[in-house]
């Protein structure tokens, strides 16, 4: 009577429990008749150094047995601070790479490496005005007749003369560059684009056309870059100075010192 009942209100509610089982079991067929179990638990760490290294450092506190639970519950931390160190030292990496140039959010306040070309060039024409000036006071020298001379004026004359001969060996090496170059003629560019030449990473791979037969001129295909993240010293070192255990440690210490 019951079942009869269910049919029924199935039957007025436009139900078919038939067509409905078969659909679950077609849906979820792969997990019908499935047994789960737990996995066996793998430790990080190798268990036997790991146990003897716990054994000498709980002996100087007076513990002479350490079960195997504690042994895997320390690989199993370790492994978990391990991972957490990694993601934090990624994320700090990725904001170190990131680039707000393009971003229409933000504005260049100030630029570092054209202040920096700035003063380089401020330098170099300083300099060039010092070798000009002391360049007419060693040729005022040379051009000079003068019967009674100091030591002075001729250690200037000297200085004079060997910045003339410097000058001549200068221009000479320029003008056989320039015949070297002319006798070799115009450089060939190189040809990336031939046929039967594939290029995989910047490298090319000649491809013959008698044993590939029927393949015709061979299209260039991409692949895909894989995005490395690289991590370097001073990545950790901003994390370490971020974390308070390890802010004042001497490991940051010893990080700072390299």
């Amino acid at each position: 009577r019951d079942d009869d009942d269910i049919n029924d209100v199935t039957s007025m509610a436009g139900v078919n429990l038939h067509e409905e089982s078969a659909r679950i079991m077609a849906t979820n067929s792969d997990l019908v008749g499935t047994q789960m179990q737990s996995c066996k638990d793998e430790p990080f760490l190798a268990a036997v150094p790991l146990h003897k290294r716990i054994l000498e450092t709980a002996k100087k506190l007076g513990i002479t047995d350490v079960p195997a639970e504690v042994v895997t519950f320390i690989s199993h931390a370790t492994q978990n601070r391990l991972r957490t160190v990694i993601e934090k030292v990624t994320v700090i990496t990725q904001h170190r790479m990131e680039s707000y140039k393009d971003d229409e959010w933000y504005e260049q306040a100030t630029d570092v490496r054209a202040q920096l070309k700035f003063f380089e060039q401020l330098e170099r024409l300083e300099k060039q005005r010092k070798d000009e000036q002391e360049r007419e006071i060693l040729l005022k020298a040379a051009k000079s007749r003068s019967r009674q001379e100091d030591p002075e004026q001729a250690r200037l004359k000297q200085k004079a003369k060997e910045m003339q001969q410097q000058e001549l060996a200068q221009m000479r090496q320029r003008d056989a560059n320039l015949t070297a170059l002319a006798a070799i003629g115009p450089r060939k560019k190189r040809k990336l684009d031939t046929p039967g030449l594939l290029s995989i990473g910047g490298e090319g791979l000649g491809v013959s056309g008698g044993s590939q037969a029927g393949l015709g001129t061979a299209s260039p295909r991409q692949y895909p870059r894989q995005k490395i993240t690289r991590v370097n010293l001073r990545d950790f070192i901003f994390y370490m100075e971020q974390e308070r255990e390890m802010s004042h440690s001497l490991l940051l210490y010893r990080a700072l010192l390299k």
